[in-house]
Formats: structure tokens, sequence, C-alpha cells
């Protein structure tokens, strides 16, 4: 049997895609796989949350015939209408019966026309709607924006759950279900990746629904969501997280992300950092052709200075480093100072691009960029370790 109870008559029938190394695209790199999560709530009248990835819609299927016939189904909830977890829809309403309410947002019900067809039998709701299924009540909170217009959270207060859907999740596939089964690092570093690649933009509708949740006084034991493990050991650990990265609080630590042609700015990106750590700045350095882009995001979340250098080509930034900066400006994180180095040969050009990607993303910085012509030497390697220095300044400055 492959499907867990997680709390008494509700079940994960969900599926594990242990192989899965991108998301939306190429766009995220997953390199634990993930899991697509489905909830089954056996009451007197009974309920599916969420579906799965269509390629996994076979094993999804014999989960849920573990548990229940799909005729005995009264209510199907879409808490997300992304594909990750709709694109089994179609499929799976065709088992379902043909009077089966479908539950989602006004913005679910227009993702699902979109994508599917109209023709379903919907019920709309809000926050603070509730529907009755026998000694057991759902309440929907609308969660718009996070990440998608249409999203919102299921709650079911007798039970002290809150099926969040994309909020709290990670993209981590383990044999094990809960946190407490996990190693905690594993889970944090996950969430962590998650919240700074995907959630970012949103952070101020986030903080303001985290703020309105913990004004409707729910009590929560269990955090089921559509993707990782399941909350039950602490749940309040990830919702604290989430207030924290939401409020872009960061800490004297900086990220030092460059390329290089023949190892002058690499040069200078070594004097940078010793700079910073001999001021006792947490220091995380990239050199971002042998590093994962959304493993720099990740670190970017909680550091208070992004420091990004690059070697002149064309008079251009060198094109491995583009796509990084392109998403910086896309995720508008809050509260970061930044700063700009590089070498060049006859003509440069590549700094004063980098500082236009930086200011565009409204990330504050530290004074002009620092250049130098070709191979740095013992001096100029010196004014790079001083560049550290006075970067070490203001962070401490900015954090305390």
């Amino acid at each position: 049997m492959s499907t867990f109870q997680i709390k008494e008559g509700i079940y994960w029938v969900g599926a594990r895609d242990w192989n899965l190394r991108w998301f939306h695209g190429p766009a995220y790199s997953t390199h634990q796989g993930t899991t697509y999560n489905s909830y089954i709530i056996k009451d007197e009248k009974n309920l599916l949350v969420d579906g799965v990835y269509k390629p996994f819609i076979d094993r999804f299927f014999e989960h849920i015939e573990e548990v229940i016939d799909f005729k005995e189904i009264d209510y199907y909830v879409v808490n997300h209408v992304e594909p990750d977890h709709s694109s089994s829809f179609p499929r799976t309403m065709e088992r379902l019966r043909d009077d089966i309410t479908v539950i989602c947002s006004p913005k679910g019900k227009e993702g699902i026309v979109e994508h599917y067809g109209d023709g379903y039998n919907f019920k709309i709701v809000n926050t603070g709607d509730t529907v009755n299924i026998g000694r057991r009540n759902l309440a929907f909170v609308n969660a718009q924006m996070l990440h998608w217009p249409d999203s919102m959270f299921t709650y079911i207060p007798e039970e002290k759950l809150l099926l969040s859907n994309d909020a709290f999740g990670m993209h981590l596939c383990t044999s094990q279900l809960y946190d407490d089964q996990v190693d905690d690092c594993l889970i944090m570093n996950e969430s962590k990746k998650y919240f700074a690649n995907i959630l970012t933009p949103f952070s101020s509708i986030l903080l303001k629904k985290l703020k309105e949740v913990q004004e409707m006084n729910l009590e929560i034991d269990m955090i089921a969501p559509a993707h990782g493990i399941i909350w039950r050991k602490e749940p309040n650990k990830i919702i604290e997280k989430y207030l924290e990265w939401a409020e872009g609080k960061t800490k004297e630590k900086a990220i030092i992300v460059y390329e290089t042609m023949w190892d002058s700015t690499e040069l200078m990106a070594k004097k940078i950092a010793d700079g910073l750590i001999d001021q006792g700045i947490e220091v995380h350095f990239y050199r971002k052709s042998k590093s994962d882009k959304n493993d720099i995001i990740k670190e970017f979340l909680d550091a208070k200075a992004i420091i990004i250098g690059s070697s002149t080509i064309n008079n251009v930034i060198i094109p491995e480093l583009v796509p990084l900066l392109e998403e910086l400006e896309g995720l508008r994180f809050k509260n970061k100072l930044g700063a700009v180095f590089g070498s060049y040969g006859w003509r440069g050009g590549a700094t004063k691009r980098i500082v236009e990607r930086l200011e565009r993303a409204k990330i504050e910085l530290i004074g002009e960029p620092l250049e130098v012509v070709y191979i740095p030497d013992k001096n100029q390697l010196r004014s790079c370790y001083e560049f550290g220095v006075e970067i070490a300044k203001k962070i401490k400055e900015s954090v305390s």
C-alpha cells in the first residue's frame, strides 16, 4: 500500500517524482525531485483535494482506489490550477460522478475553463466561506498570487489541518512523508530555495496574507502542502520562516557571483572575499558557469549584499551571468546592497551594464564599480581587498 493516513479518515494519495531535475521548464533546478501531493477526506461527504502532474496519473488513480471508489467522491477541491496539480483534472473528472462538485476560487474557475473547457458543476468560494461535509467543515482562504491568481487554502478546523497547496511546500522527494522523519537541514534548505525562487516576487502580498491568517486565529497542528513533506511536528516553524523571508530580513552575509575569461576577475573576486571574511562577514562565493542559478538565488534571500563581477566581452557582460541578472530584476528582493567589479582589456562595458541591471532590480549600490585593465597588480589587488572591507562596513551598518 503506497497511500498514507495522515489523520483519521484523511489520506495522502499523491505521486512521487524521483527523477525530476527541472521545474517550470528549465527555470528551476530540482536536485531532490518532488512530490505532487493530493488528499482524500472521508466523511458523510467525501472529498478529493488537488491532483497530480499528468504523467503520474495512473499511479494517482491506483492510490485513490486503495482508499475509496471514485463514484463515492462528492467534492473535488482545486486549490490551484497550475498543470503540475491540475493536468490530471480532465481524466479524473471522467472517473468521478457526473454530478461531482468542483470547489475553487473565482479565478480558479476561470483557470479551469481556460485550461480544460467549461461544463463542470462549480461551487465558487472566497475567504470565510465554509462547506459542511459531515462531522467536519471546510473553510477557505483566498491566497491570490501565492503564487497564481487562483490560489487558495483549504482549512479543516476540526482537524486543525491546513491544506496549503504551493505555500509552505518544497521540491523534495523522499520515502518519508513528515517533517520529523526527514533531516531538518534538508527540509529547510529546500523550503528556502522554493521561497526564494518562486515566492519572493509576492513577498508583500504573502506578508499581508500571513498576517490575515494569524488574525483569523486558526489553530494549526498540521500543514499539508502540494509539494514535499507534511509539517506535523513543527508547523509553526515554517510559518515563522515565511514571515521572516517575506519581511526581507537579512544578516551579515554577502554573495559574490562572477564570471571570468582569463582569471583576472576571479583574482579580484577572491581578494574582495578576503576583505569581507576578515571583517567577520559570512561569504558565499560562486563562479556562475560552475554553479546552479537557483541555489545562488536561495542564498540571496537572507544576504545583505549581492556582489557581481564580470570580465568584458564585446563591450558587454559575459553571457553566462545575464540570466541571473534577469532573475534578480524579476524576483524583486527587498533590503539589498549591491556592488560591482570586473576587468577588461582595451575597452570596458560589462560593469556599466551590471550597474544598470542592479538599479532596475532596486538594489542599493555601494559606490562606483571597481575595475582593472587586463591583470590586477599588487596594488590593485589591495584595492580589491579594501573594497571588500568597505562593503563589510556597509553591511554591518545596514544590518545593525
